[in-house]
């Protein structure tokens, strides 16, 4: 089937399309079998959740799972109807920061950028507009969702509770876990190395104020690769969103105009203003950073390599080292201890590391302290690393004294999931909902999707 771009079309006029949705030649493109408010569902919608479902190894009865999936969708276009009518709006920003972080995470696991190309058969800039709406929607239903759930918390006792009434086999199988501890050195920049960046985005930006294409230097040139595909284009940001000295640059330019040098944590920026919506600006940047000098590297190494000799000798503990001696802002105030950002948790499967953490850390013991690596942190810098095993749990099925974080949330989730299953029974009340002929069969959990 082919998927065409969705439009809000009137309830009236939707009503009258809902068996088919035709082209100008009278050619069946894709079939509505669901509306809610202004949202509609097409059946390719359920046919691609289904066919992932199956590419991963299911294989129960079809009928029974496109019914599942078809109610998860009705609640989500409830959920996006809703946030339509409250006005509830998402930045370009907020899409931009989730886009990447999802490529990143497609990136991760094929291996490349340019193994994701060839699987999509597209560039990454086509990649990303594919993703765009369902993105958007998808930031859009999860605003909705935390304003209809407000701040529901959770006490110790009602997660005693929760676990208490699960059946045991219900509850979650845990991986081996790890938790590691790095201490991170970052080798300076020499005042020649940051005198040569600085020469060449001068250069840079006198070769734009002589009219050549910011875009096409930052093509060029720029060391964000991100927003070097895009000619240096960061889309619409608020101010929160930036680094604080590249936002006050940023937000004091003219349309038009080129910033001077702008130095932050990143490395060193020009910037130009393109447009300026409400709070938010638009602009393009190149970035670039100071080369190390091969001389700051080996200290890095060096240095690292003799306080894993003060440690083994225990003349130190691998935390209180972190403390001192990390440049890792936050890890070190933790011991070194890292955070795993997919959970907010300190605990990793395996597959929820980078492929040179894993690599590092794979075959080692509890305590015992890697060589130092060269990587590169989150801003792009290059850095020297040591990492040790903090702990290393055993698989099993989720317990208070091992896993309490986690049992929290499925709690919390719980108490989610009831009170969300109120508002929807609230609002169907209310909203337009024509289901069609076919999933009027289906043994939805929520019985208020059949009333209308």
């Amino acid at each position: 089937m082919i998927r065409t771009a969705k439009k809000k079309i009137p309830v009236v006029l939707l009503s009258v399309m809902f068996s088919f949705v035709v082209s100008g030649q009278d050619e069946i493109i894709d079939r509505i079998t669901g509306i809610v408010g202004d949202q509609i569902i097409l059946q390719s919608d359920i046919e691609n959740q289904y066919l992932q479902l199956k590419a991963q190894g299911y294989t129960g009865p079809a009928k029974k799972v496109k019914c599942s999936i078809f109610e998860d969708q009705l609640a989500q276009k409830l959920l996006l109807n809703q946030a339509m009518v409250d006005s509830i709006e998402i930045t370009e920003s907020q899409v931009e920061m989730e886009m990447d972080r999802r490529m990143q995470m497609f990136i991760n696991q094929i291996g490349s950028e340019k193994q994701l190309e060839d699987y999509y058969n597209k560039s990454m800039l086509e990649i990303k507009e594919d993703f765009r709406e369902l993105i958007r929607n998808q930031l859009l239903t999860e605003e909705m969702q935390r304003n209809i759930a407000g701040e529901i918390t959770i006490t110790p006792s009602e997660v005693k509770k929760f676990f208490n009434r699960a059946p045991k086999d219900s509850l979650p199988l845990i991986n081996l876990q790890i938790e590691i501890c790095q201490i991170v050195k970052i080798p300076p920049f020499s005042e020649e190395a940051k005198l040569e960046v600085r020469e060449k985005l001068l250069n840079l930006r006198k070769r734009i104020i002589n009219e050549e294409s910011f875009s096409t230097l930052a093509v060029l040139y720029s060391e964000d690769k991100g927003t070097a595909i895009k000619g240096g284009e960061l889309g619409y940001m608020n101010k929160a969103d930036l680094v604080k000295e590249f936002a006050e640059s940023a937000f004091s330019l003219k349309k038009g105009i080129v910033s001077t040098i702008v130095e932050t944590e990143f490395g060193y920026h020009i910037i130009k203003l393109i447009d300026r919506r409400n709070d938010q600006v638009n602009v393009r940047h190149i970035l670039m950073k100071p080369k190390i000098s091969l001389t700051a590297k080996r200290q890095a190494k060096k240095f690292l390599d003799s306080l894993i000799q003060v440690i083994r000798a225990d003349s130190i503990s691998f935390g209180f080292a972190a403390l001192r001696y990390s440049n890792d802002a936050e890890s070190r105030l933790n011991g070194g201890i890292i955070l795993n950002p997919r959970t907010g948790d300190t605990k990793f499967e395996m597959d929820q590391l980078d492929k040179q953490m894993y690599y590092v850390v794979k075959d080692m013991e509890v305590d015992e302290i890697s060589d130092p690596y060269e990587t590169t942190d989150a801003k792009g810098n290059l850095v020297y690393k040591i990492a040790t095993i903090h702990s290393r749990s055993k698989p099993h099925r989720a317990n208070l004294k091992e896993d309490y974080k986690l049992l929290q949330e499925l709690t919390k989730q719980s108490k989610q999931q009831k009170f969300f299953g109120e508002w929807i029974e609230d609002k169907q009340k209310n909203t337009y909902i024509r289901i069609a002929d076919e999933y009027q069969t289906c043994k939805f959990s929520n019985k208020g999707w059949l009333k209308h």
